[in-house]
């Protein structure tokens, strides 16, 4: 084999390696960003980190959301976090499967320890539904919540019970009958969990007030929830209530660890954490 033979060679097989070196070579970066932060704010640090792609696949726009592999990672992350040790849980995300949500926000209400999640720039959907599970929601002046409504497809369940509540059943064909009453189970079902999530941090009567506004339709399901608006939303109206926390003091290095998830290309993780036995956390 000739010299430019042997170049060329090594040229695709360089070619072939680049974008594995360069996603190990972010990974690392990541694990370093993690363990920097779990060092300085002394918890477990997860992050359930989700990109809106703008690159498509034979034309159809990619979207990364809320997953049953997500709720496995995170459930694996927080059951390896010893009882005493907090968690930072950093949530960017548009939403995504409600079972997953749920199985999230139960494991983290489940842990002894104070739990926090941090959102800098929009944990909407499913992402509001595991921030409410958490003791402190620590978001940027101008990240955003949503309501946590339940959809059918594109459709609001709190519009299709609308529509057979105005119209009457008589006028509605069967299949508007049935997805209406699949929706008011769903509406039914994200509401008792939405409250149950609620009642550590809140009176019977305050947990049942926000459970209804944010699940049962009041805005459209993609209505933003600045901070100012949940101060009022989250205030308890009950003496002896505590409530959950809002502040806006995000850590620097959040901001820095969005920077290593970009906004182009399709192989990224969306749960990350440096794996620890409960042993570990002695030498921390």
């Amino acid at each position: 084999m000739d010299f430019m033979s042997m170049l060329w060679w090594l040229l695709f097989i360089f070619m072939l390696l680049e974008p594995a070196m360069q996603q190990w070579h972010i990974q690392n970066m990541r694990h370093v960003l993690l363990a920097r932060l779990e060092k300085k704010r002394k918890s477990r640090v997860i992050t359930l980190i989700h990109r809106q792609e703008t690159i498509s696949f034979f034309g159809l726009p990619i979207s990364r959301f809320i997953t049953i592999d997500d709720s496995e990672a995170v459930l694996s992350a927080i059951r390896s976090t010893p009882d005493d040790v907090p968690i930072d849980l950093i949530i960017h995300t548009p939403g995504g499967l409600v079972l997953a949500a749920e199985q999230i926000a139960k494991a983290l209400k489940r842990h002894k320890a104070p739990t926090r999640v941090i959102v800098p720039h929009y944990a909407m959907s499913g992402g509001t539904l595991i921030s409410l599970a958490a003791d402190e929601i620590i978001m940027d002046e101008n990240a955003v919540l949503g309501p946590v409504d339940p959809q059918l497809g594109s459709e609001p369940a709190a519009s299709l019970v609308k529509v057979v509540e105005e119209k009457g059943a008589d006028k509605v064909d069967d299949e508007t009958l049935v997805k209406a009453d699949i929706s008011q189970k769903a509406l039914r079902q994200v509401k008792e969990f939405v409250k149950e999530m609620l009642l550590e941090h809140y009176s019977e009567e305050d947990a049942e007030r926000i459970a209804d506004l944010l699940s049962q339709g009041t805005w459209t399901h993609d209505y933003p929830l600045f901070k100012e608006t949940l101060d009022e939303i989250l205030k308890p109206t009950t003496p002896g209530s505590d409530g959950i926390r809002i502040s806006t003091e995000v850590p620097h290095e959040v901001y820095v660890l969005m920077n290593l998830y970009p906004q182009s290309g399709n192989r990224r993780p969306s749960v990350n954490y440096i794996p620890h036995s409960k042993g570990d956390w002695r030498n921390k």
